[in-house]
């Protein structure tokens, strides 16, 4: 049985991918989260309202030991089952200007996003290798490709993801396995509630924020057979910032 792998996926932009790769594909959901286990159960209730099915895989990305066991543990015990699809979407941002920044917030940042890509691919693409087949995918930031003032650490994280996109893709694209990132710009989600949407769509030539559901699409294509010729690719999905 073939699964995807949705690491933050308790709610916001990771359920919204969790839902739409279970209703395009059929996939068996895996829901990751790392503390919000209410949010997560309620994502998975209604992945199977909507005639979906998976379950729940708790463990902090940024730590490596925890992420080994709960998928080791997983795989030990659901040897019929593949994980084909990877969306790397774990993140959090800690926003202020770089000269005050605490040291903590710079990691915590960091190890989340990037550390937390390094720490799942590292363990699922081995799978992927014998199989000799899978897709990945990582969510970027708009704050990734631009820089954006307050979010040094954010767009260093993102930053970091993304030129790991690029090399991955070159060192895994004869076993089949593409690996591609998504780069949002302005979603509304828990991340920009505090933002003044009337003032920063003034800049965006689509003059609204994006939705979730349009961004899981796009990682919904990015999983199928129809991209197989798509790797390496920073896609951006940010109503026509850069236009």
């Amino acid at each position: 049985m073939k699964c995807a792998l949705i690491t933050g996926a308790s709610r916001g932009l990771g359920k919204a991918i969790a839902l739409q790769l279970a209703k395009d594909h059929g996939y068996y959901i895996l829901i990751n989260y790392s503390s919000n286990a209410k949010a997560a159960e309620e994502t998975l209730a209604e992945l199977k309202a909507a005639g979906g099915n998976g379950e729940l895989l708790p463990f902090n990305v940024q730590e490596k030991s925890s992420v080994d066991v709960a998928l080791d543990n997983w795989m030990s015990k659901n040897t019929d089952k593949f994980i084909g699809v990877l969306v790397n979407n774990a993140g959090i941002t800690r926003d202020g200007l770089f000269m005050w920044m605490p040291e903590k917030d710079w990691d915590d940042v960091i190890n989340v996003s990037a550390k937390g890509m390094f720490n799942v691919t590292q363990k699922i693409i081995q799978q992927m290798l014998r199989q000799r087949k899978g897709r990945i995918v990582n969510i970027a930031s708009l704050s990734g490709l631009k820089g954006v003032p307050g979010q040094t650490n954010y767009s260093a994280a993102k930053g970091a993801m993304i030129g790991a996109t690029k090399a991955l893709a070159q060192e895994v694209a004869k076993r089949n396995i593409t690996v591609n990132a998504v780069a949002p710009g302005f979603i509304k989600s828990d991340m920009t509630e505090e933002f003044n949407e009337a003032e920063y769509k003034k800049i965006i030539p689509l003059n609204r924020f994006g939705n979730a559901e349009e961004v899981a699409h796009l990682v919904s294509f990015l999983a199928s057979d129809k991209a197989a010729y798509i790797t390496g690719e920073i896609i951006n999905i940010n109503g026509g910032i850069y236009s």
